[in-house]
């Protein structure tokens, strides 16, 4: 099986690099390093290892190149959608995209249980819409799915910019204000699935059972779950009735599954990201190169080969455990995912 895998992933690889680096379907980024560096990447890269020829992707490609010289020739007479990250401070990184997000999520919708998430039945989201892919993303899951999806817009950036101001009182005002929102329609419309953050799970179901809303289904995205999170949201805020989904996803990677959580993990949540089209490490803060031992932590490390975007071996903002493949997923995931660095100074998250 892990040869098998191997050699799927490979031949993946060999592909993305024969469409990002011919003339007639390259990106312009790319084609020109390469020309810069004096290598044809085509004749040289065949195995993910191979990537290691590659410069690290660096943030401010995405916040500072001009938007076009990411357009894949193959595409450059279509139209495009652009997603933001970051932009809490300064610039945000903006990536193309045209079709990859439903890629993803339709991926998702086929693991998805129509006992907990119900063909047909409406969804709410509360979370950040646009400039970020999320809107889109969940609103085409709900409607693959036969459902409407009803939205509580959030702007993150603010909540975070308030917080490191310390004006804790207008986060706090802000988040309510997010609430409140959340718990009218909740108890207005009937209501089966809900996509939102940790923070404001726990702050909705403070104000309404979602039990008796009669939500069936729970996404939860957000940088850091920790076990005694999990836990709690499952115990108490789920009353160990409502079915809890974690996912891992952003605009660079796309989307990771989760294996289901409970007692027998310790309420531990571990990531899969979607090979081959996305591929993770857990690596040496220190020494990138090295991976870490499984069960130990590092930083994680993100590779992106779709058609519509190259990024080789770009640093996360993201540190995690290394774990070990799975039947279901048979290569390394990462757990307990949460900012780089929270282990050595206080990160503002606000309402993940």
């Amino acid at each position: 099986m892990e040869t098998d895998r191997k050699t799927s992933l490979n031949d993946h690889v060999k592909i993305m690099i024969v469409w990002h680096f011919s003339p007639e379907t390259g990106t312009p980024f790319w084609l020109d390093w390469a020309s810069r560096e004096g290598i044809d990447p085509r004749e040289v890269i065949s195995t993910v290892e191979d990537l290691d020829r590659f410069p690290r992707f660096e943030d401010d490609w995405l916040r500072f190149e001009p938007p076009d010289r990411w357009i894949p020739r193959a595409f450059a007479d279509q139209s495009y959608n652009v997603f933001e990250t970051g932009g809490t401070t300064g610039m945000p990184k903006q990536r193309l995209n045209w079709n990859d997000y439903q890629t993803d999520y339709a991926g998702l919708s086929e693991t998805l249980h129509d006992e907990a998430f119900p063909r047909g039945g409406a969804w709410l989201m509360v979370g950040p819409t646009g400039p970020r892919r999320l809107r889109l993303a969940i609103e085409y899951l709900a409607n693959l799915r036969g459902s409407p999806c009803y939205f509580v817009d959030l702007d993150p950036r603010w909540v975070k910019r308030c917080i490191a101001n310390g004006d804790t009182r207008q986060a706090k005002a802000y988040m309510s204000h997010v609430v409140d929102q959340a718990t009218t329609l909740l108890r207005h419309r009937n209501l089966t699935a809900l996509f939102t953050t940790p923070r404001l799970l726990e702050a909705i179901g403070e104000r309404v059972s979602l039990v008796q809303a009669g939500i069936t289904g729970v996404f939860c995205g957000g940088t850091e779950m920790s076990p005694q999170t999990v836990r709690f949201v499952v115990e108490e805020v789920l009353e160990g009735k409502i079915y809890f989904l974690p996912i891992y996803g952003n605009t660079l990677m796309g989307l990771a599954h989760s294996l289901p959580v409970g007692p027998e993990n310790n309420y531990s949540v571990t990531y899969y990201a979607p090979q081959p089209r996305a591929v993770t490490r857990v690596v040496n803060p220190d020494q990138p190169d090295q991976e870490v031992a499984y069960d130990a932590w590092g930083r994680v490390e993100l590779t992106t080969l779709t058609k519509e975007f190259f990024m080789p071996r770009f640093l996360e903002r993201d540190e995690a455990i290394r774990r070990r493949p799975c039947e279901a997923y048979p290569w390394d995931g990462v757990g307990e995912v949460r900012p780089f660095g929270t282990s050595k100074v206080e990160i503002v998250e606000g309402v993940y």
